[in-house]
């Protein structure tokens, strides 16, 4: 196809595809698909060889949020039967983050619920950071507390903190019609803070909220132009107890030309595969490594992810190799640049929300059952029939942080 040359030329390059380039993406039917993740994989590997970075997300506070995101299962309003505790202490955080050090993460993410931190939770937070990187060499930890006022960014760096999150989530003119609680702009300028403290720009999007083609592109030039130097795509969870609780809109060959596309227009950032992954891409996860290359291990915030060991299974099986901490991520030109860049310009920056988790959303992930049981197993498989939501496979978190139970990881 020209449309996909001229897309692998132009991802090489770092060069901004068209709105017309990036809507064909989308609209590919499923006999082009090998070829659209063929071409986009091409990006991929140029950039990051078959490298897979792996991320680890600890739940620093449950529930109780005061925002009213309707895809979060944390919201002010919601019936989900999910996890609810306040702060860890530093230990506690600690020992959650090193079993998935353990299992091969690289980066820990901490996430708290809630609108943003007040300059006591910053203290809070700063002596988690201060603790994990005192017990684990060479960690990267990545903070997602919510809205920031001025000078908790840089109160975080100073911790030790090499990154923030805050994700966009979806388009600025369907922003209102998912939250009401606080702004798209909120979201922007809170990135931008801890962007101007020198700390690395996390921001992504959430798909499957009944967004159009158009929304997707949209969220997805903003983050080009906002800069962050990783982007988690999110797949909605349809949690029961949220206001999207109904809305089961992808598919796994949908999810995959959602990848491509974010590739094809943030071609030399880290895509990381975030919430969602097990219940959307199921079978198809494999083939995703094709176009993302990092995932978060083991379970999210509030629901259960893959085993972890499955998660590294499936990454050898495919062909890929874990990244270690010896290596960087990033290619050498967005490393010598502060924030670095999705793309070949100098705007920096990124968007967020006050309540979602670092590259994941509260409502994220699962793909096992309570056991952690893994996607596509026989007694899984025959849960539903072909072509229908896999519903089985969302499974409230009950193991881990704010639990006695072991952690998956």
């Amino acid at each position: 196809m020209d449309l996909l040359n001229t897309l692998v030329d132009k991802g090489l390059r770092r060069e901004l595809p068209t709105r017309e380039e990036a809507l064909a993406v989308l609209a590919t039917s499923d006999d082009d698909l090998l070829d659209v993740v063929a071409a986009a994989g091409k990006v991929r590997r140029h950039w990051f060889g078959r490298r897979v970075k792996l991320n680890y997300l600890v739940n620093l506070k449950s529930g109780l949020c005061p925002e009213d995101c309707s895809y979060c299962s944390q919201r002010l309003g919601s019936t989900a039967g999910i996890l609810k505790y306040t702060w860890l202490k530093p230990d506690e955080a600690s020992q959650a983050a090193a079993a998935g050090l353990a299992g091969g993460a690289k980066r820990v993410c901490l996430v708290a619920s809630g609108r943003g931190p007040t300059d006591r939770d910053v203290d809070r937070v700063s002596e988690t950071i201060r603790t994990i990187k005192d017990q684990n060499e060479g960690v990267e930890v990545c903070a997602c507390l919510g809205l920031l006022s001025d000078g908790q960014a840089e109160r975080l760096r100073d911790a030790g903190a090499d990154a923030y999150n805050h994700n966009l989530n979806t388009s600025e003119g369907t922003y209102g019609d998912i939250t009401t609680t606080h702004t798209y702009a909120d979201r922007v300028d809170t990135v931008q803070k801890a962007h101007g403290a020198g700390l690395s720009a996390c921001s992504g999007l959430i798909a499957g909220m009944g967004e159009t083609d158009e929304d997707l592109v949209d969220v997805v030039y903003s983050l080009r132009e906002l800069d962050p130097d990783s982007v988690p795509v999110n797949f909605l969870i349809p949690v029961e107890g949220t206001p999207l609780a109904k809305e089961w809109n992808l598919t796994p060959q949908r999810c995959l030309r959602i990848l491509a596309m974010v590739r094809f227009v943030c071609p030399d950032v880290e895509v990381r595969i975030a919430g969602g992954r097990e219940v959307h891409l199921r079978t198809m996860q494999p083939l995703a490594l094709n176009l993302a290359n990092s995932i978060f291990l083991g379970d999210y915030l509030t629901t259960e992810g893959q085993a972890g060991k499955a998660d590294l299974e499936m990454i050898a099986d495919a062909g890929f190799e874990v990244e270690g901490t010896d290596q960087v991520t990033l290619p050498e030109h967005r490393t010598e640049t502060a924030g670095g860049g999705c793309g070949s310009h100098e705007a920096a920056g990124c968007g967020s929300h006050g309540s979602a988790g670092c590259g994941s959303h509260e409502s994220a992930g699962c793909g096992s059952h309570e056991g952690g049981g893994v996607c596509g197993t026989p007694a899984a498989a025959a849960a539903a029939p072909a072509g229908e939501p896999r519903t089985d496979l969302v499974a409230v978190r009950r193991r881990g942080a704010g639990t006695d139970l072991a952690p998956n990881a």
